[in-house]
């Protein structure tokens, strides 16, 4: 009886790189994501070179029972359009789901901030911020709208109360969450659009010259301005003071104020709306973490919950008609009403 092949994708992805004529010296494992895509860094033998000069290009398997690889294709020529640093695709088989790519390197900016580098790369991350805001986006992405919206906050009942925590939601219960549902989907249909990444923040950022080398777009979509600079600056994965934050979000306003991107005259506006925002997205980031464990056996984001519920719970509190989460929050981490934060 003959054995299953137990690596069917990456001979299928050996042969096609064969197939395209290039002489491939070797080919390792470079990086997997939350998704099923996975990503090879595929070194060249000499003389054979890619477009930049270099001998290592990137291929992406993306199997096309899971995933599309047409959205990563066409927003990476948008960016790159727009002077963002995207991967140039050089080749692709959007059949079997492969894509062959330029390497934009092995530095994340996860792995390189520190006290004295922070400064520096965040002032990269937002001029291509702005930069990629100033993409069109109206007619060529899908909208963040309000069945999106629910959608991803639905997760945080679905995967992190009722999953993680093993935990039934009173009826009096899910009326808050309902409630603050309202009050946040209401705010940020409200906001300004512009192109969303979706995932700006420090593992989807590279060192690179130029600097920063952007991935991880294909889920992009036409929404709230002030979306990727909560991804960045309230990143699941790194923290930074409320000083710091600050600093960098009164930056990315003066320049994108510069640029012609509608941030509005008063920052202090800005600034809740970025509140609000955040307090969206954080509460689908621990439903996300959730389901990547619980679901897809990726235990490894639990560690950065604690970081997520940090920052839900510093915004939340601070406004009015988001504060009835506070006490939901404190019962479903089984904590005193007055008890402080982990720093």
């Amino acid at each position: 009886m003959t054995k299953p092949n137990p690596h069917p994708r990456e001979d299928a992805l050996s042969q096609w790189l064969a197939s395209l004529g290039a002489p491939v010296a070797n080919v390792a494992p470079a990086s997997a994501d939350a998704s099923f895509r996975r990503y090879f860094r595929v070194v060249l033998a000499a003389p054979w070179r890619k477009a930049d000069g270099h001998a290592t290009l990137i291929a992406m398997d993306a199997p096309p029972a899971n995933e599309d690889c047409r959205p990563y294709v066409r927003v990476a020529a948008m960016l790159r359009d727009a002077g963002v640093h995207a991967p140039l695709i050089v080749a692709s088989d959007l059949a079997q789901g492969f894509l062959l790519m330029s390497d934009l390197g092995a530095r994340t900016y996860a792995s390189a901030l520190d006290a004295q580098t922070a400064g520096a790369l965040y002032d990269d991350a937002l001029d291509a911020l702005v930069r990629m805001q100033q993409v069109r986006c109206d007619d060529a992405l899908p909208p963040y709208d309000d069945a999106l919206l629910r959608r991803e906050l639905a997760l945080f009942p679905d995967w992190y109360v009722e999953r993680h925590l093993r935990r039934t939601l009173s009826a009096a219960e899910r009326e808050t969450l309902a409630y603050v549902f309202d009050a946040l989907v209401a705010n940020n249909l409200a906001q300004p659009r512009v192109f969303v990444h979706r995932d700006y923040h420090s593992r989807n950022l590279m060192v690179a010259a130029p600097n920063p080398g952007v991935l991880d777009f294909q889920d992009a979509v036409c929404g709230p301005i002030t979306y990727d600079l909560v991804s960045l600056l309230r990143d699941a994965y790194v923290e930074w003071s409320e000083e710091r934050q600050i600093d960098w979000a009164v930056r990315y306003w003066e320049r994108a104020g510069n640029a012609g991107l509608p941030v509005g005259a008063d920052f202090g506006a800005f600034w809740r709306d970025f509140e609000w925002m955040g307090a969206q997205r954080q509460l689908k980031v621990l439903g996300i973490f959730a389901r990547l464990k619980h679901r897809d056996g990726k235990s490894a984001y639990v560690n950065d919950m604690p970081r997520v519920m940090r920052y839900l719970r510093k915004a939340v509190a601070r406004y009015r008609e988001l504060d009835p989460l506070v006490p939901l929050l404190d019962a479903l981490e089984d904590r005193a009403p007055d008890a402080v934060p982990a720093a």
